[in-house]
């Protein structure tokens, strides 16, 4: 059994992989205390592969390391800064620079929100306030959507090819709970992914990851994530585009508002009826309908 599930495995690598999995067999197969001149080119095919590999590996897990260090220093020095305060201190030179240089500053705007999703630096909620300050709720929201998509496209890519290629071929190796779990979510990528980005149940980085870890398609992920911080984005960029009375009565924005009932109660409906697809299926399958 386990034989033949490395064999399994094997056909989804690609031929330098196969290849050095069969130079491993080969040394295991070796006769003890007999060596001959395909041994030794062997193990020194192997040796090379073995450290081209780990070079492959590091490169690859180059973009999550920088992330990681990124989002540790921004933790760290722009946690003060992207803030309300630092929007309601600073909103008359915003405003005279968008009115002198409009297309510069939603140039400058979408490409410092993509960086501040990409990178999980603070302030993605104050950014998207910004939005609809600065542009109001169109094209505000537009801008927030695209360039939150972009940020999570980017993380996504980078988590995918330093570990998630990786780690899905282990779960597609192992057995029990997690490769149920994943090969459920594979299954019904869409209505899940899509009903978790209509309700943030899970932090918006978490969302990024887990999705390249698993092995849910580039596209599916894309998608899902535009069309599912659609109405969450729309409804903060509708407050920020409200801002300038609530700096006139020096107040604070109610970013609560999200979960006023007229509001939560259909993005509720809408996260059910986007899973209605998986509860059917369940449910012919129970019945033992195709």
């Amino acid at each position: 059994m386990r034989e033949q599930r490395q064999k399994n495995l094997s056909l989804h690598l690609p031929p330098d992989q196969a290849h050095v999995n069969r130079l491993k067999q080969l040394k295991q197969l070796a006769i003890p205390g007999v060596r001959s001149d395909e041994d030794d080119k062997a193990e020194v095919s192997l040796d090379h592969h073995d450290t081209a590999d780990r070079a492959t590996r590091w490169r690859q897990r180059l973009p999550v390391i920088v992330i990681a260090l990124v989002a540790i220093l921004g933790a760290i020095t722009l946690r003060d800064f992207l803030t309300f305060e630092s929007l309601r201190d600073n909103r008359a030179a915003l405003i005279a620079f968008r009115d002198s240089h409009y297309l510069l500053t939603a140039l400058a705007f979408v490409a410092a929100y993509i960086a501040i999703v990409a990178f999980s630096l603070p302030g993605a909620t104050a950014a998207t306030l910004t939005g609809g300050f600065l542009f109001g709720v169109f094209p505000g929201a537009l801008f927030n959507i695209v360039a939150a998509t972009i940020g999570a496209v980017a993380i996504f890519m980078a988590v995918r090819a330093g570990f998630g290629r990786a780690m899905s071929a282990k779960i597609d190796a192992s057995d029990g709970r997690i490769k149920q779990i994943t090969e459920a979510i594979r299954a019904n990528e869409v209505p899940v992914l899509f009903s978790l980005r209509l309700m943030p149940v899970l932090p918006f980085f978490v969302m990024n990851v887990i999705p390249a870890l698993i092995g849910v398609r580039l596209q599916v992920f894309a998608a899902t994530t535009f069309f599912g911080i659609m109405p969450g984005g729309a409804i903060y960029t509708w407050v920020g585009a409200g801002l300038g009375e609530v700096f006139a009565r020096d107040e604070t924005p109610d970013l609560g508002i999200i979960f006023e009932p007229h509001i939560i109660g259909p993005l509720l409906g809408l996260a059910a009826l986007s899973l209605l697809p998986v509860i059917l299926k369940q449910f012919r399958r129970k019945e033992g309908q195709p």
